[in-house]
Order: C-alpha cells, then structure tokens, then sequence
C-alpha cells in the first residue's frame, strides 16, 4: 500500500473531522479529553477570581436577538471584508501564544486551516513555530502580534520581518504590562509562561511602552497597525488620533486584569469613540454564531476566536480548527435566516435588546450538551 501524500493525508482528515464532529460541544469534549491539565487550565480558565471571564460570557447572555419575518433570505450571505481584503465570515483566528502546546504542529495548524476556509489567523509572538512556517501557512491571511519584550530596536526587527514575509496587519497587545494571578496555574505549582517563553525578554520594556514609542513604530511603515487590548473608548479616541488602523477591544479573555469589564459590554463607547475612523475587533467569549452576529450588530467588524480555537486544535488539529469554523459559518448562515436578514450590513439596533441571562456565567455555560459528555462543569475544573 502506498503512503498518502500531504495533501492526500489532510483532505483525509477534513473529511474524518466533519463525520465525528456536527457540534462545537464534540470539539470541546474531545479536547478536554486529550489536552493534559494544566494547558487546559492554560485556556479554559482565567485570573484569580475568574470575574473577567465571566463577564465577557454575561455580557454576550445578557443580550437577545429580535428577528423579523416574512422576508426573502434565500441568499444568505456571511462573508464580509478586512483590510481591504475578502473574509469568507466576520471571524479571525485571535492570536493564542501557547496554541503550540496543543498539537504538534503549533501555530501552523490553525494558521493553515483559516487560509483554507478563508478567514484570517493571527499569529502571537510567543508561538511556535517561526514566522516563516506560519506565514507560509497563512498565506494571504497571516496577520501578526507582538508582545513587546525588547526597546525599539528589538521591535522594529519584528516588524521588518513580518513585513518580508508578506504580514496584512501589524497588531502590538498593550495590556499585559505584568503577566497575572493565574490562580488554577499557581494550585498546581505549575508556571505557564514556562511553555510560552519564546521572545520574551525584560518585562520593563512592556510597562515602558506609550504613545511616544508607538508613534515611532507608526512612521516605521504603512502596513495596517491594530493596538490589542483596548478597553476604554478614551484609548479607543487616542489610538485613533496615533494612526491605528484597527482598535482591538480585549480584555485577555479574563486572564490579565480581574475584574473588568466584559468586552461585548464596552463596545457600544467604543465604537462611538472610533467614529469610522478605524476597524473594530473584538474579542472575549465569543463561541457561538450568536455571540458573533451580537457583537456585529454593535458595531464590531471581526470577531476574534481565541478559546474555542485553541479547544479544535487541542481536539483535531487543523481538522479541528477547519471544522470548527464550518460550524460556526452554519449557525450564523442558519441565524441571519431565522433573523431575515442576507448580509451583515442589514444588521442594526434593533436587532438587539438587553435580557435575563437563562445560565450563570461560565467559559462553558453556553454548552449544556456537555453535561451529556460527562464533562465536569466551569467550577469543578
């Protein structure tokens, strides 16, 4: 018998990947199944008391969906456009620095899996493998963030490099001036940065970073600038007045600062701040076709899929993340019919109103299937 070729082994893959899962539940199920413990903690959980955490998943439950009727949606349609570029949905693959301890292959599988369903991956610095695999992985949709461990010098050497290998969007994370209490972590007596250790260097350097040095990265190049980690529309007006192409709203998924708010939750100011002046991304527990289609109804014009990103790779690998996004262009595709709408623009206020949230707040409360799995609930973890 002779051996599938690459390209022959991953369409193989594709396939078995869409047989076993129908569900975004069956990708977390497995992933929690095969993901050693404490890389789970690294990705389901958050910082000391988890608050943030569950404040980004209230904030997208404490939303309802108004749907109209008696229209044509025979032509429904997700896709939409990002740095001038077209999007097959409103969704990227949010940046996760320690993705490669999920499956061999790191930050290549997810990378891969978005340029062949036609969505964005962006890349963290604290990834591996290097810019050179990812990027040629990517493709067209390779975007890149920088965590900042070295003076200007040390950045500007990334930002050359990513522009070499054909980068689409430059973004710096500009919350993560201390790495945080990650409580789950420290109970286990294990140190995460531990597995996450590429390009870090003196931390100084992140808690000295301010406009003054992001305005002479801005004249460094033209390439599209984003800032990550925007929580404030005060922020959100001066990056804009600083040249930024793209305001990205996060909170760390909960896993910096406790405590805050949720994202969804700050982004009506934002987006009343930005003024049109730049792009909006947003990320923050956003794991359901509704929870995107919310935050596009606000104002957002991607939403970043960092969790349950990491969970499909943790589960299949590329498949996985290939899948994953399938389902999640099914339930939006399915939601914008049941709302009667064909395209995002369509998409307004009154669309949405505010509601009681049916589940207390967890990173899994909008999967009850899971119970069916015998998976252990957000607390029990």
């Amino acid at each position: 018998m002779f051996a599938m070729d690459e390209d022959e082994k991953r369409k193989a893959d594709y396939e078995a990947a869409r047989a076993r899962y129908h569900t975004t539940t069956e990708l977390i199920a497995d992933a929690q199944a095969r993901v050693e413990p404490a890389r789970w903690d690294y990705i389901a959980s958050a910082t000391e008391s988890e608050t943030s955490l569950k404040r980004n998943r209230m904030g997208i439950d404490s939303l309802a969906l108004r749907p109209r009727v008696m229209r044509n949606v025979a032509n429904t349609d997700a896709a939409t456009e990002f740095l001038d570029r077209p999007q097959r949905l409103p969704v990227l693959l949010a940046p996760v620095g320690g993705i490669h301890t999920f499956a061999d292959g790191g930050a290549a599988l997810p990378a891969r899996a978005g340029r062949e369903f036609g969505v964005d991956f962006m890349q963290s610095s604290v990834t591996e493998p290097d810019m050179d695999v990812v990027s040629a992985a990517a493709g067209d949709h390779w975007l890149f963030q920088l965590y900042v461990f070295g003076d200007l010098g040390w950045i500007e050497d990334y930002l050359r490099s990513a522009i070499d290998l054909g980068v689409k969007g430059f973004c710096i994370t500009v919350d993560s001036d201390h790495y945080s209490r990650r409580e789950r972590n420290l109970i286990r007596h294990v140190d995460a940065r531990a597995s996450n250790a590429r390009g870090r260097g003196d931390p100084k350097w992140r808690q000295e970073f301010d406009w003054a040095v992001f305005d002479k990265i801005r004249a460094m190049s033209d390439i599209p600038m984003m800032l990550k980690g925007i929580m404030r529309p005060e922020d959100a007006a001066l990056s804009v007045e600083h040249g930024v192409d793209v305001v990205y709203i996060s909170n760390h998924g909960g896993r910096q600062l406790d405590h805050g708010q949720g994202t969804i939750d700050v982004l009506p100011e934002i987006v009343d701040a930005v003024a049109g002046h730049a792009k909006i991304v947003i990320d923050g527990g956003f794991l359901r076709g509704t929870d995107v289609l919310k935050a596009i109804i606000l104002g957002a014009d991607m939403v970043g899929i960092g969790k349950l990103q990491a969970m499909a790779v943790g589960a299949a690998g590329e498949a996985g993340v290939h899948r994953m996004l399938e389902i999640l262009e099914d339930e939006i595709t399915i939601d914008m019919k049941l709302m009667g709408v064909n395209t995002l623009a369509e998409l307004d206020a009154s669309y949405l109103t505010n509601a009681q949230p049916t589940e207390a707040p967890s990173v899994f409360s909008t999967f009850p299937m899971l119970k069916y799995w015998g998976m252990k609930g957000q607390d029990e973890l």
